[in-house]
């Protein structure tokens, strides 16, 4: 498919989020086929969120950065000149621009395929994924395209988002912050801490989607550890909060309304199918937090789903 580039002022459609979600998740599979493994399920419950981002929410400037990414060059230290974040995939910066902070880094091939569907990132950008001294890193880092922090340890990325928020409020920008995290990180002590802080400041200039697909890696949440009720507890921290279908454009992007203007963070949770698009991985529930094929026939049966993901499918 051609790329939608983000055009300020000018509407996209439900439509083309839909495609570009569908794209998302047939680039993922694809290469999820190419390297017998990947995180698939998380392309099929976040798709629509991030292109809601990216096309409807978000206020980003064009990308400033290589189609190709740049090789690794080092950590960021006072004696390295060369290092370098992957944000300029999002746009300059700029007081008037918004900021994205992506948490959940597992999820990097969703994002680098997203950013080839928008033309932020070259078609051939995959190429080095996973690779020795590539920045197109499976588990993404600051350096990695669309990245900006080091978000790692689950959780720790919202703490730096909130930092960001303050330090723009402070200066003040108009720019609003926003934060794209997975449900399972509110499992982890350091997000509730950073929800008091957000709250204890209230920075209504920073929006958090959470990607709400009841998955982690060992499993259904409600049998690991409960986060619910999520949005209570969100509400008893201070946020402003609004439930969603994940899958509903429309729904995303009206979630996302008001943020700059308020005095609490809004945080959007957008219920999710961690199976949207690819039925067939009902078949492995619970376990399918990160795909690998068993033999030549499952090979072959996902070969035959990547012919049938056209454009335009829900």
């Amino acid at each position: 498919m051609e790329s939608i580039p983000v055009r300020p002022g000018v509407a996209i459609a439900p439509g083309d989020i839909r495609r570009v979600a569908t794209a998302i998740r047939r680039r993922v599979l694809e290469h999820t086929l190419e390297n017998n493994g990947g995180y698939l399920s998380q392309a099929c419950s976040s798709a629509e969120i991030l292109a809601t981002l990216y096309l409807r929410v978000m206020q980003l400037g064009p990308s400033t950065a290589p189609p190709i990414p740049r090789p690794f060059a080092g950590v960021p230290g006072a004696d390295n000149p060369h290092a370098f974040t992957g944000a300029d995939y999002n746009g300059a910066p700029a007081p008037e621009l918004d900021r994205f902070i992506f948490s959940p880094v597992h999820y990097a091939l969703v994002l680098y395929a997203l950013l080839i569907e928008l033309g932020r990132l070259g078609p051939d950008a995959l190429a080095a994924f996973n690779r020795d001294g590539s920045t197109v890193e499976l588990i993404g880092a600051e350096h990695s395209p669309g990245h900006e922090v080091t978000a790692g340890s689950l959780g720790q990325a919202l703490s730096q988002a909130g930092g960001i928020a303050l330090a723009r409020r402070l200066r003040g920008d108009s720019g609003r912050v926003w934060v794209f995290m997975s449900d399972g990180e509110f499992q982890e002590g350091q997000t509730w801490e950073a929800f008091a802080a957000l709250a204890h400041h209230r920075l209504g200039n920073i929006g958090i989607y959470v990607d709400a697909n009841a998955q982690q890696c060992d499993g259904p949440m409600d049998t690991v550890m409960t986060t619910e009720p999520l949005a209570a507890r969100l509400r008893a921290f201070g946020a402003d909060v609004r439930e969603v279908n994940g899958h509903d454009p429309e729904a995303l992007a009206e979630a996302g309304a008001g943020v700059g203007g308020l005095s609490a963070p809004r945080v959007v949770i957008a219920r999710t199918d961690a199976c949207r698009g690819i039925d067939r991985l009902r078949e492995r529930w619970p376990k399918l937090h990160y795909v690998r094929f068993k033999s030549e026939a499952e090979f072959n049966l996902y070969r035959g789903l990547l012919a049938g993901l056209s454009e335009g499918d829900d």
